[in-house]
């Protein structure tokens, strides 16, 4: 897995990943982590989904991190905005209103050059990491989230037998087994995903959970 592979799955069209409409473990289980209006939340590995909108829309400021810039360029253009340009680094930040995107690589990110997080919001980043990068990522949520910080993780689990990634199958065991040393972890719901991911359904596999999850970031 490279970011080639990545931006060209965005070149090609072939983002059924991407979810047209907010996704209802958001709206319902947001709410539980009691994170206060004007705080800033990370989106990692954004594309363009409408959730930030959607927390934009609850009084957040959003912060999300994507790689491909035709992801960023769509996700504002489909609002018909023009956003602001500025550079930080490697990074070319678009942003308009309480939304900013910085474009580049997620793992290049660090609290000397990002704005200050109080919440993560991650529906569709850990499950693109290849099993290799897992344990990179979860240390990259851990030093960028400070102490006390709040995260939603929605994570799938499914019959490896019957599918590869990306997404990834990531297990219960899984989650537990790499956020565990630096985060509390709070299972608010492990639901039947598959109805709602024809996408999925059609590389053939039979089962697929959905669990979503509290994490606290620990001192």
């Amino acid at each position: 897995m490279t970011p080639d592979f990545w931006l060209e799955r965005w070149q090609k069209r072939e983002i059924g990943f991407h979810q047209p409409q907010v996704q209802p473990a958001l709206v319902k289980h947001w709410p539980r982590l009691g994170v206060p209006k004007g705080a800033r939340v990370l989106v990692p590995l954004c594309g363009k989904t409408v959730d930030m909108a959607w927390l934009a829309d609850q009084g957040y400021r959003v912060t999300g991190a994507e790689l491909s810039e035709l992801a960023v360029d769509e996700f504002f253009s489909e609002r018909s905005v023009t956003p602001e340009v500025r550079h930080d680094g490697p990074f070319k930040i678009k942003s308009s209103g309480s939304i900013e995107i910085w474009c580049g690589d997620f793992f290049a990110l660090n609290t000397a050059n990002f704005p200050h997080i109080d919440a993560l919001y991650d529906r569709a980043a850990l499950v693109a990491m290849p099993p290799e990068l897992q344990p990179r990522y979860a240390a990259k949520l851990a030093e960028l989230l400070p102490a006390g910080g709040k995260a939603l993780l929605i994570g799938l689990d499914y019959n490896t037998n019957e599918m590869s990634g990306p997404p990834f199958a990531i297990p219960q065991m899984r989650v537990r087994e790499l956020l565990s040393p630096s985060f509390d972890i709070e299972l608010l719901e492990a639901r039947d995903g598959l109805t709602k991911s024809e996408h999925l359904a059609k590389r053939g596999i039979t089962r697929l959970e959905e669990a979503s999850y509290l994490l606290t970031r620990r001192a």
